[in-house]
């Protein structure tokens, strides 16, 4: 059975549909690919209350039978990755191939956590009292809620779903309004594998309302959010009511610190994969490359040629590098940022900004960026390298901490004392060193400081959806 996109929502395993509705629409063209129900707090509360029935039962499931689903669901992903790459790149704009790299790497998610459902382990601790057991278990939340991006509209509910099944909690889903389809065929897979009803239902529509219903009921015990520190504070604020716990996976501000000892080459490569991937519309993107002052010109001439290759074009064409941007405000932000930049005495030394209505952009390098430039500390989300130089290892580490971020850092050395300094002395949650592939199913993804809080993947993303319960046993 192949997936198709859905025009409807998923709640306690039905598809529903509602007079009110809004469009969805490919970023490259504007062509509109459907109308989806704009859920509102009465679609929300029916989700919630799905959600707090079928918890009941799915909790005390076995850790086997869970992990059943999790790998049928896998299975399904795995087989319908090209239709799953399909319905992104028509919604989101990134290249085909890159759509499919973000589906295995979903996948890889409900893999691992398919294992790891076996794995949620216990402890007997010792008594003071011969006639006592002190035993310790982790038990699941209850009702959970996600609420994810328009960057990686798969993998993003799936890095959440997958920790939050195989914990024994269900989940409401409320996926960006670019980007909703994938959600939807994340749905029918579930209902594909006879995932019971209510342990996973997706709405769709207006974030603000939903959002609210999310927060103030106080059957959801936890939220995992992926998006701007913004919303973070936000969610943070209107969570104190009920006293959710929150997992807050935010903004970021990535440095890329190359050192005078470092292999050039091998850090070109990493670059354009670390800054160009989804057309730099990723969290952990290169924001700053921090360049050492000898060995700056030879990286700017190596980075600007590879770049030159890069092809942009539609996201359904095979030999496409680049999709579009995902809208024409988020052009907008880069207009704003590169202008600022450029009056400040940054240098374009390669590409430029599109016109209004073109949403295809090709790489551009700004060379001699400095602090008081906006781009500098914000976060860019497009194809911008901005390029700046340092003396000495002190000042790199200060330009890389300059920040209210703590996502993600790369650093390029060939030096091991220097590895273990730099890697102590950056404060980000995530290092990437020599490498910017860093991201997978079995490691701890999130950050610190204003990059929010809680960890995704491994065994640390079951702990989210856990909480500790203490036992006293006493036999006479």
């Amino acid at each position: 059975m192949t997936v198709e996109i859905k025009d409807k929502v998923y709640i306690d395993g039905k598809w529903c549909s509602s007079e009110k509705t809004f469009g969805v629409f490919n970023p490259l063209d504007g062509s509109q690919i459907g109308l989806l129900p704009n859920c509102g707090p009465l679609e929300t509360e029916a989700a919630i209350y799905s959600s707090e029935r079928a918890f009941l039962k799915w909790k005390n499931l076995t850790a086997f039978q869970r992990a059943r689903f999790l790998r049928g669901i896998y299975e399904l992903v795995v087989s319908q990755i090209d239709a799953l790459a399909e319905i992104l790149t028509r919604e989101q704009g990134k290249p085909l191939s890159q759509a499919r790299g973000e589906i295995l790497y979903g996948a890889s998610y409900l893999q691992w956590y398919a294992e790891e459902a076996k794995r949620i382990y216990g402890e007997v601790l010792p008594a003071r009292k011969p006639e006592q057991r002190i035993m310790v278990t982790r038990e699941p939340l209850g009702v959970t809620a996600a609420i994810t991006p328009w960057n990686f509209p798969h993998a993003m509910i799936i890095r959440k779903m997958a920790a939050a099944l195989a914990a024994g909690c269900t989940m409401v889903v409320k996926p960006a309004s670019e980007t909703p389809f994938s959600a939807l065929a994340i749905a029918a897979l579930c209902e594909q594998a006879k995932l019971p009803a209510g342990v996973f239902n997706v709405i769709t529509g207006d974030p603000e309302p939903i959002a609210q219903a999310l927060m103030k009921s106080k059957a959801v015990r936890k939220i995992s959010f992926t998006g701007s520190s913004e919303v973070g504070r936000l969610l943070m604020r209107q969570s104190a009511e009920t006293l959710k716990k929150l997992t807050l996976e935010l903004g970021g501000n990535a440095p890329f610190i190359v050192f005078e000892d470092a292999d050039i080459e091998k850090a070109v490569d990493e670059a354009i994969f670390g800054k160009f991937r989804n057309s730099g519309q990723t969290c952990i993107c290169i924001n700053r490359f921090l360049l050492h002052e000898k060995i700056s010109q030879p990286f700017a001439a190596l980075f600007s040629e590879r770049c030159k290759k890069l092809k942009t074009a539609d996201g359904m064409a095979p030999d496409s590098d680049l999709g579009p941007l995902i809208s024409a405000k988020a052009l907008q932000k880069i207009r704003n940022l590169v202008k600022d930049a450029s009056s400040k005495g940054a240098e374009i030394i390669l590409g430029s900004v599109p016109d209004e209505d073109e949403l295809l952009m090709s790489p551009l390098i700004l060379q001699g960026v400095r602090p008081e430039m906006q781009i500098y500390s914000n976060e860019i989300f497009g194809p911008v390298a901005c390029l700046s130089t340092f003396r000495d290892e002190e000042q790199a580490l200060k330009m890389a901490n300059d920040t209210e971020y703590g996502l993600a850092a790369y650093f390029f050395t060939k030096d091991l004392s220097r590895v273990h300094r730099v890697r102590d002395a950056l404060e980000f949650g995530m290092i990437g060193i020599n490498s910017t592939l860093i991201s997978a199913a079995e490691i701890p993804f999130g950050g610190i400081k204003q990059s929010g809080f809680g960890r995704e993947g491994g065994r640390y993303g079951i702990d989210d959806y856990v909480y500790t319960k203490y036992s006293c046993l006493e036999v006479s």
